[in-house]
């Protein structure tokens, strides 16, 4: 499966959210919410989070195996389609560095496909008649 340039963004949203949040005191508390805090910030800061996962997040996306997606549904990968696809990425680190960076992009890739929107049906899509 390809993923848009829209699928992508908002997978990358998703996973920068939840970065974002794991380091405000007032999520982890449940004073505000992901969304709240993500509005809050300013565009730069956003952009630096995003910069920042890109490199380690898109090339995993991209490297994932195609799979058909049904209409209603989103991509769904196997834990060891996931993790493959990670280690094929990781550089020459040493042993406990590398596990941690593992088990770390694993779960940032698995929060972004969780942030996938739902697969649209293209010839269901309605097209005015103007056009």
């Amino acid at each position: 499966m390809r993923f848009t340039e829209q699928e992508l963004t908002l997978a990358m949203t998703g996973v920068a959210k939840s970065v974002l949040a794991a380091r405000d005191r007032a999520v982890r508390k449940g004073r505000r919410t992901e969304d709240e805090l993500w509005e809050s910030v300013s565009r730069y800061q956003r952009f630096l989070v995003l910069d920042g996962l890109g490199d380690q997040i898109l090339p995993v996306l991209i490297g994932l195996p195609d799979v058909e997606v049904p209409a209603g549904e989103r991509p769904t990968y196997s834990d060891a389609q996931i993790t493959a696809a990670v280690e094929e990425r990781l550089g020459d680190e040493g042993r406990l560095r590398r596990k941690a960076l593992l088990l770390t992009r694993v779960s940032l890739v698995k929060r972004a496909l969780a942030s996938l929107p739902v697969r649209q049906d293209p010839d269901a899509l309605i097209v005015p008649d103007h056009l």
